[in-house]
C-alpha cells in the first residue's frame, strides 16, 4: 500500500524542527528548510510569513506544550492542588527549555543576527519573556483564589521557577556524567521549595504559620 504523503504545512515544521536542531536556528534558512521539506521556497511563505514565525510554530507544535498548560490552568484557578499544578508547569518547562535551547543558542554567536530576530518576534507578538507573564498570570488568578499569599511577588516567583527551568537545559554539560537530573523529580524539587515562599496551605488544606 503507497504510503500518503504529510500536508506541506507539517512537512514544512517537520523539516525547520529537524534542521534548526541539527545546524540552529541561525543557520537553517528557510530554502534550506523548503528543500528538506520537499516543496519549494515560494510554498513555504504560503504558510509562515517569515522564518522567526516558523521558530515560534516549531516551538508552539513540536515541542512540550508549556503555553497551553500556562493558559488552561489560569482560566481555572483553584482547581487540582497548587503544588501539582506548579509542578506540571515545571516538568513541561524543563523539557521545553531542554529541547529549545540547541534550536535557539546560535544566535547568541552573532549580536546582530540576534537583534533582527528579537525585532521580528516583537512584530508578531511573541518572545521568551511570555511563559513568565503567563507563569505569573496564574499565580495572580491563584493568589485571588487565596491559594498564593497576598504578599508574595508573581513575578519573581515565576522568573525563579521558569530561570531555573531553563538553566537546567544547559547547567550540567560539563559534569562528569554530563546528565541532567530528570525532570519529574527536578520539577518536583524546585516547587516544593518555591511553595516555601509563596503558598497559603498545603494540600491539606491547613494555613501555613
Amino acid at each position: 500500500m503507497e504510503s500518503v504523503q504529510k500536508p506541506a504545512r507539517v512537512r514544512i515544521l517537520d523539516a525547520a524542527h529537524e534542521l534548526m536542531l541539527t545546524v540552529g536556528l541561525a543557520r537553517a534558512t528557510t530554502k534550506e528548510i523548503a528543500k528538506a521539506a520537499g516543496c519549494s521556497e515560494a510554498a513555504l511563505y504560503k504558510y509562515f510569513d517569515s522564518k522567526e514565525e516558523l521558530f515560534v510554530r516549531v516551538l508552539a507544535e513540536r515541542l512540550p506544550r508549556l503555553t497551553p498548560l500556562l493558559g488552561s490552568l489560569t482560566a481555572e484557578p483553584g482547581v487540582g492542588t497548587l503544588e501539582g499544578n506548579l509542578t506540571r508547569i515545571a516538568h513541561e518547562a524543563a523539557l521545553f527549555f531542554e529541547q529549545s535551547f540547541p534550536i535557539a543558542a546560535s544566535l547568541y554567536a552573532e549580536a546582530q543576527l540576534k537583534r533582527r530576530h528579537d525585532d521580528a518576534l516583537r512584530k508578531i507578538g511573541a518572545g521568551p519573556h511570555l511563559p513568565i507573564e503567563a507563569l505569573d498570570g496564574y499565580l495572580r488568578a491563584e493568589q485571588s483564589a487565596g491559594r498564593v499569599r497576598a504578599d508574595a511577588d508573581t513575578f519573581a516567583a515565576a522568573s525563579l521557577l521558569l530561570g531555573a527551568c531553563a538553566h537546567r537545559a544547559f547547567a550540567y554539560d560539563a559534569t562528569e556524567s554530563g546528565a541532567r537530573p530528570p525532570a519529574d523529580a527536578f520539577a518536583a524539587r524546585l516547587v516544593h521549595t518555591l511553595l516555601g515562599g509563596i503558598s497559603v496551605a498545603r494540600d491539606s488544606g491547613h494555613p501555613r504559620p
